[in-house]
């Protein structure tokens, strides 16, 4: 009943410890006392701050980095016996406009541009993409077109690998490929290929994607996804399995530290050749589609055959476990025509999986190493696959242990060979630097990608609109190219099968697209960064999964009309507006089959893909008309209720402010509620009745705490915070009548105020562009708001004044603005600007204002700092979903600093 032991002696005899040492030289990375191994013979690849853009469930995802210096290579190849993976750099300008308020910002809080370049910050994306090998000229057709082995079509100068003096191009390759194919790619393309160590390059491309991507690492267990987060500090030892057409089994101990302990020749090589030779099937694909049509039962004899039914229970063997693969064909008097080729496909992959299953976890237990990643050509997101697979570790560990699977694992050789360019510049990289988005890819009609990724916005929608008028479903883009295909994604009709185990698209991961943004840092005031979690709602449960996608889906059009009147309503903005709507609902389609297709899915993240959605069809700001507006109705209002408020006495301003807060947050386009709202009368109007409304206790009522830390009891009186961070939520009434008359109050209490805005534009969320105009307007009629504002360098002439040192203002309490980093309703802090983070150092208090950013995020947040989060609820499920409530219900939740208050809800 066990597995055949593996006898290749060279397996065993042959360790090969790869400690690579090269002449380096050190360098000092900006603002740190750490330094950076460069080395002194290659191109330097700079991935600090890298991300991801594309689809979490697609198998060849872009990575973006930003920081990248213009002596990069462009392109690196993983030529294999059947497919050539290609990796190439393409060319990223992050606009990030260094105006005055950010220069103000970054002297105040001494944040640095970095000795190695200043705005814009050059960076870059990496695709993944792959050919066939068989055919070879549909690769070089598209780097040729591409001028990616000269560096892209972008790009001015010669930057891929290095120039000599007979203008050859080196670039780095990996495979058999590599010598095989030289000759050919140095007579169509000019270009040398640099041939790098098979094992080198998957031992790198494998611990760079461990190290750098929050969820790249998943499991899989009777098809179910489960994304594990790696802490990159407790990374090393594990065991990297390589399932191509044998096995290698390689101990990694870290950077260019691996050894091959162990192996064996049964891989997918026997299980293609063995197929092919059963089955008749004429390529790898078919043979894994038959398997999850078939019954294995058919075919292989289970314990319960040999037992009469029966489980051997004495030795822990249930009925249903395979006692010998094939064994029952033995004793049958039937030809190989007389079985299904689909349960021979599905016995096969079995034998074959489970074999390898159980070698891993010997050599595993055999090292003492906990963790065992599975990647290779035989794993390709196959769903019965990687069961198999899971089931086997998890079967011989008794549960102990668990087989684990990488979303780029196609891609470990070419991402490889890629970061050989510069192998020492990973240890810059951290997770929060990396930022995954999900742009549409090539088209895929029938089941087959047509073409390369699209290359620019005419040719997304001129291949939506034909095919939308052809009735062509349209979903998300998919994870792989079928053989013979090309692109890193496209469109997929859905299985209509429903099975819980699927081969097909539908069931495999998508990648992304990786942005590294390196301005990007985790927010210094977390309570535990490990233990953090954003998002509260788990959109694990496919119920809550249904309802989101069903808000989503009805809001749509009325947001399709307003990023289209935001344009001025042209016949082009009609023909994006109409796109983005198919995109989106691709998006929504794609998820609602496989839930896990994108990674591991928060609400933050779906709110989000909306935002990157609208802006890849080039709409900037859907709801700018409307902020505006609606800044201007509620400034004209704000001088009488600074007077009404200057009026009451301290402790009743105090509960006023806190009122008007709740009471302006009512506004919000994102919600349908109140959406309709709008509808029945002026904002000012609507402001009115909900404060009207405002009667305590509310639902969650901790004022009381709040105000004796504010005001203190009888003559004891608390100091002041020394600065606080307002994270602002909507324009108009919510900010204008809201927050800044409640960071008036702290002010007038001798607290720095800071406010914390979007730093791209979400629904009608301000942004930090936004705001300075905002409170230079607030600010005319009120002596506080322009003291402090002038202090803080928003208003136009007090910037040019402080920046010059003209004016002192080191008496004044200032009155700054930091943008978040986030271009979405919600925030994650784990990833922040980082100018917010240097302004969150020395803070001692926060308040989390707003629907996205203290429930639907971070309601479940600890801070090491008092924290007040602020919120009217604007959808009913959610009221229910927190705490038993109802729409319009309020919170107002204070945490001071230091206490681990727990929180149970239904």
């Amino acid at each position: 009943m066990d597995g055949i032991p593996n006898n290749n002696e060279n397996d065993n005899k042959n360790l090969k410890e790869c400690n690579k040492e090269e002449e380096e030289v050190k360098e000092m990375a900006p603002g740190s006392s750490t330094p950076i191994h460069r080395s002194s013979s290659r191109p330097q690849l700079d991935v600090s701050r890298a991300a991801i853009q594309g689809n979490f469930e697609e198998r060849n995802p872009t990575i973006l980095l930003p920081n990248q210096s213009d002596d990069i290579s462009h392109l690196a190849l993983d030529i294999g016996g059947s497919l050539i993976k290609l990796v190439y750099f393409s060319r990223h300008e992050e606009h990030s406009a260094d105006d005055k308020r950010k220069r103000s910002i970054k002297k105040r809080f001494g944040i640095s541009n970095g000795s190695r370049r200043s705005y814009p910050i050059l960076g870059g994306r990496l695709h993944f993409v792959k050919f066939e090998t068989g055919k070879l000229n549909e690769c070089l057709d598209f780097i040729s077109a591409k001028q990616l082995h000269r560096g892209g079509l972008d790009s001015p100068s010669w930057p891929s690998g290095t120039r000599p003096e007979d203008n050859t191009i080196i670039i780095k390759a990996t495979g058999g490929g590599a010598y095989k194919f030289a000759d050919v790619f140095k007579e169509r393309l000019g270009v040398s290929l640099d041939k790098e160590d098979e094992m080198d390059c998957l031992v790198a491309g494998a611990n760079f994607l461990l190290k750098a991507i929050r969820h790249e690492a998943f499991t899989h267990m009777e098809g179910q996804k489960e994304f594990v987060q790696i802490d990159q500090n407790d990374l090393f030892p594990y065991l990297l399995v390589n399932i191509g057409s044998g096995v290698s089994m390689i101990k990694v101990d870290g950077d260019g530290k691996f050894q091959r302990v162990s192996g064996t020749n049964v891989g997918g090589g026997t299980y293609w050749g063995l197929g092919r030779l059963l089955t008749k099937c004429k390529s790898f694909d078919e043979l894994l589609e038959l398997s999850q049509q078939g019954d294995n039962s058919n075919v292989d004899m289970l314990v319960g055959d040999i037992y009469g039914g029966m489980d051997y229970s004495k030795i822990g063997l249930s009925a249903s476990t395979i006692a010998s693969s094939f064994g029952k064909t033995i004793s049958e008097s039937k030809e190989l025509s007389d079985y299904r080729p689909e349960d021979i496909s599905l016995s096969l992959l079995r034998m074959i999986s489970y074999n390898i299953g159980q070698i891993s976890y010997l050599n595993a237990l055999r090292y003492g190493l906990k963790r065992i990643f599975f990647g290779g050509f035989f794993i390709r997101g196959h769903a019965y696959t990687m069961d198999t697979i899971s089931f086997a570790v998890h079967f011989w560990s008794k549960g102990q242990a668990q087989a684990m699977f990488l979303r780029h694992e196609g891609f470990l050789g070419a991402l490889g060979a890629f970061m050989s360019y510069e192998k020492h510049g990973l240890d810059v990289l951290r997770a929060h630097q990396l930022v995954e988005r999900f742009p549409m890819g090539a088209p895929c009609v029938g089941g087959k990608i047509h073409g390369p990724p699209l290359g620019d916005l005419n040719e997304k929608i001129s291949w939506m609109e034909k095919f939308v008028q052809k009735g062509t479903e349209i979903t998300a883009p998919v994870p792989m190219a079928p053989p013979g295909t090309t692109g890193v994604g496209g469109f997929e009709r859905p299985s209509s099968r429903g099975n819980a185990l699927r081969s097909d698209a539908s069931a495999a991961l998508n990648i992304g697209v990786l942005h590294l943004v390196p301005t990007l840092e985790v927010f210094p005031l977390l309570a535990d960064p490990k233990m953090y979690e954003p998002n509260t709602i788990d959109l694990s449960d496919h119920s809550e999964l249904e309802f989101w996608f069903m808000v989503l889906s009805e809001h749509l059009p009325d947001l399709v009309a307003k990023a289209v009147a935001s344009e001025g309503g042209t016949d082009d903005a009609k023909r994006r507006g109409d796109a983005f709507a198919h995109a989106f609902s691709a998006h929504l389609a794609r998820l609602m089959e496989e839930p896990a297709a994108y990674g591991k899915l928060g609400l933050a993240n779906l709110l989000e893909l909306r935002e990157e959605c609208l802006r890849e069809f080039q709409f900037v700001d859907a709801y700018i008309t409307i902020k505006q507006r609606e800044n201007e109705a509620s400034l004209a209002v704000l001088p009488d209720l600074l007077i009404e408020l200057d009026s009451m006495n301290e402790e009743e301003r105090l509960l006023a402010l806190i009122e008007g807060v709740l009471a302006a947050n009512i506004f919000d386009w994102g919600s349908r509620a109140c959406v309709d709202l709008y509808h029945k009368g002026t904002i000012i109007e609507i402001y009115r009745m909900s404060r009207k409304k405002m009667q305590r206790p509310w639902q969650e009522d901790d004022f009381d705490m709040f105000k004796k830390r504010m005001l203190g009891c009888g003559d004891k009186k608390p100091p002041p915070h020394g600065r606080a961070l307002l994270f602002v939520d909507n324009s108009g009434a919510d900010v204008v009548l809201g927050m800044l008359p409640l960071a008036r109050e702290l002010l007038r209490r001798g607290t720095e105020v800071v406010l914390v805005a979007n730093s791209l534009p979400a629904l009608n969320d301000v942004t930090a562009n936004e705001l300075p105009e905002i409170v230079a307007e607030a600010a005319k009629h009120c002596d506080i708001l322009r003291k402090a504002a002038e202090a803080g360098g928003l208003l136009v002439d007090a910037m040019v004044s402080v920046e010059h040192g003209l004016v002192d203002n080191s008496a004044s309490v200032p009155l700054m603005v930091v943008e978040n980093g986030c271009g979405g309703p919600c925030i994650d802090f784990r990833q922040v600007s980082s100018e917010l983070a240097a302004a969150a150092r020395d803070a001692d208090l926060i308040i989390l204002e707003g629907m996205g950013r203290a429930l639907h995020t971070n309601f479940n947040a600890r801070f090491r700092c008092d924290a007040l989060k602020l919120a009217m609820v604007k959808n009913q499920r959610l009221a229910e979903k927190l705490f038993n409530g109802n729409i319009y219900d309020c919170v107002c939740r204070f945490e001071p600093a230091g206490e681990q208050l727990q929180h149970n809800f239904s």
